[in-house]
Order: C-alpha cells, then structure tokens, then sequence
C-alpha cells in the first residue's frame, strides 16, 4: 500500500480542510484510491487500508464523503497551483466524461447525449478540465451537466443537495465554464489555451464566452459551420458567409506538413494543416442585442490525404499561432483521451456509488488528486531512471 500519511504535498493540498480528522480522512481516502484494485468502491477502499475491517474504516468515509461539510474547491485551486509551479509548459483539455449508471436516484442520471460519442448512455455527463504536459494529463476540475428536468424538480434537488446557485445550462455552455470556473482562482492562466474536445454546435456563443474571459481557446466545429473570411487577399473574402469546408477548399496552396509527434500517436506519420482568419457571423439575436462579430479567429483545418477533405476542423481563439504548432495543440487531446480510460480508470473516475451532488465532487476531487500522484510519481521516477542511464554511459 502507498503510504501518503507523510506526504508534504498531500499535506498542501488538504490545507483547506479546517479540522485535523478532516485532512487525516482525506489522505486516508486518497490512499485508498492509489492502492484498491479494481472498482473504487467505498467497499473496496476501505479493505485497502486495513484489509479485515469491519465496517467502521468504510462507515467514516462515506460519511465523509457523502455527508461531510468541507469544501472541495479549495482543493482542486491547490491542486492546479501545485501543477502550475512543477510545470510551467503546459495546456488544458475539456473532455466529457460519461458515466453509465442503472436506476434514477443519483445525481444527474438520465437519458443524455454524450458529444465524443455522437449516441446517447443512461447516467451522468461530466466534464473535466485536464492539466496537460508533453509527458502526461491529470484531470484537476470537474463540472457535472444537469438536464433541465433534474433542475426544475425540486424533491429531486432537495435529495441531492443540489445547490441553488446551480442553474440549467447546454452541453456547451458546461463545457466551456468547465474550463473557466478556475480561471480568476489560481484556474487556467489567461496565456494558456484550453482545447475543447468536442465538436460545438454553437461557435459563437462558445468563442464569445472565452473571449469576455481573456482565454485563448481551440474548440471543434463541423464543416458545415458557417464563416466569413476575414482576410481580404484569401478566396472567399468579401462574399456572403460560407461553409467551414468550402473556406478550407479554397486555400488549400496554403497546407502545410507537420510532422505527428506527440506521446507515440502516429509518430513518424504527416498531417497537413492550414489556418484561415475567419470571423463568426451574427445570428439574428445577435444582431438584436447590438453585439459585435467576433474577430481574431482563425479556422484550422487537417488533412490526413491531401486529395481528400480536411478530416477535422476547428475554431482558434489562440493568437498569433501558426497552422502547425495550433494542430500540435489540437492534437493534446489524444493523450487525454488515453490516460482518462488508463489512469483515470484505475483511480476511480467513474466508481463513485454515493447519490448526492456534493457527495459527486468530493470524490471527484479526491480521484483526480490520485491520477496526480500517480502520473507525476511516474514521471519523477522516469526522469530519474533517464538520469541514471545518462550516469551509466558515460562512466
């Protein structure tokens, strides 16, 4: 079992939790997630701790868990700081995350459309904000999307504790405050751009909302979003709005090779990509609320055959970018989607049994502390194996 109880930075990180029986559970708990095998069950951790127990070890943990009073967003802001300090270089991914759940009583669970995977699941829709290195991803906040009829019952809401501050909201506007709700707190540094991993139905509102935030973004449309061209010496400029595609067709001298790199995916493989400065045209409500086209987007496009269309395409809210290291961004969410089914699997992301809201996050928290153990005792482990080696070859 992975002994934390010394652990200095476990000890910065449950700081906030004002009573000494509250850090001495939490490190508790983490440890139970870094050493149970299998479903991070309430069960299953506790047998991890003290092997033969009786019942007590799992009853103070749940009720920690479940029915406790601390915070966990003083958490996940020390999480990001202790991140943020340790490595400089970095992004951000928001990727959702769905949980298949049976029955109707925990928070959240119904019938929902999960974007990634173009088809609907029963359960929960969560979406994480990923911490991304060149060498690994860590999940540090969560937003958990709540149907409108989950929100407008208030026995349902009542019975999980939701609070009222929590208001209905669309598949995109929890992503995108998915990535924002940290921002002013020790969140996403305004430099760092945040990609979207998930194709949005409504660029607009989606750029706008980043832009008020001062966040440079990088968010999947479809090819038939459609874009005004706002460069006056490209094809398309001048004429009516167009589709994304037919945007790209027309500046396809301007592909680029670049050259897949990134963690072993496809590596020694070519992409070609290109960026078009575009502008978001206004919608009618738009208009009538006196807003103003959003400009210093770009529209990015890759292409994997060059005789073919462009196979994904994306809105970018980072400036000054080119076409090549925006597709190197673009392309982060491929070790996030790798470590949410390995690491994120392993300590527990979507085992949480409880059935309330604040129950949901304090283990939600809790879980990504533990993928952030793990992934970055591996990396120091790595480093010093890599150091060793170098010592060795040249003695």
């Amino acid at each position: 079992m992975i002994d934390l109880a010394g652990s200095e930075l476990s000890t910065r990180l449950f700081l906030s939790l004002r009573r000494s029986d509250q850090r001495r559970k939490a490190q508790l708990y983490l440890m139970g997630l870094l050493a149970a095998q299998g479903r991070k069950s309430m069960r299953n951790i506790s047998a991890a701790l003290d092997g033969a127990d009786d019942g007590a070890t799992e009853q103070s943990l749940h009720h920690f868990i479940s029915s406790s009073t601390w915070d966990w967003r003083p958490v996940r802001r020390a999480l990001v700081e202790e991140l943020t300090s340790s490595w400089p270089q970095h992004a951000w991914v928001v990727r959702a995350l769905p949980i298949s759940k049976a029955g109707n009583l925990s928070v959240g669970v119904d019938r929902l459309f999960v974007p990634h995977l173009g088809q609907s699941i029963h359960g929960q829709l969560a979406f994480g904000l990923w911490f991304v290195t060149g060498r690994f991803s860590v999940p540090v906040s969560w937003r958990l999307f709540l149907p409108h009829d989950w929100l407008r019952d208030t026995e349902r809401r009542s019975r999980a504790e939701i609070p009222p501050t929590v208001t209905p909201e669309e598949l995109d506007e929890c992503a995108v405050e998915a990535a924002l709700a940290l921002t002013d707190r020790g969140g996403p540094p305004r430099r760092c751009p945040v990609v979207l991993d998930q194709v949005t139905g409504r660029p607009g509102p989606v750029a706008a909302a980043f832009g008020r935030a001062g966040v440079p973004f990088l968010a999947g449309i479809t090819g038939r979003t459609v874009l005004s061209v706002a460069d006056p010496a490209l094809p398309g400029a001048g004429a009516a709005a167009l589709p994304a595609e037919q945007i790209l067709q027309g500046v396809r001298g301007l592909r680029r090779p670049v050259p897949r790199s990134d963690r072993g995916f496809d590596r020694g493989r070519i992409s070609w990509a290109a960026a078009v400065p575009v502008r978001v045209p206004l919608g009618p409500g738009d208009r009538a609320a006196g807003a103003e086209p959003l400009h210093r987007l770009s529209l990015l496009g890759e292409w994997e055959d060059l005789d073919q269309p462009p196979v994904r395409l994306w809105l970018s809210g980072v400036p000054g970018m080119p076409a090549g290291p925006l597709l190197r961004l673009a392309r982060t969410v491929l070790g996030v989607r790798r470590d949410e089914e390995t690491l994120g699997r392993r300590m527990g992301l979507r085992d949480f049994e409880g059935r309330s809201f604040p129950g949901w996050h304090r283990h939600m928290t809790l879980a990504s502390v533990a993928c952030a153990m793990s992934a970055t005792a591996a990396e120091h482990r790595a480093r010093a194996e890599n150091r060793a080696q170098q010592l060795s070859l040249s003695a």
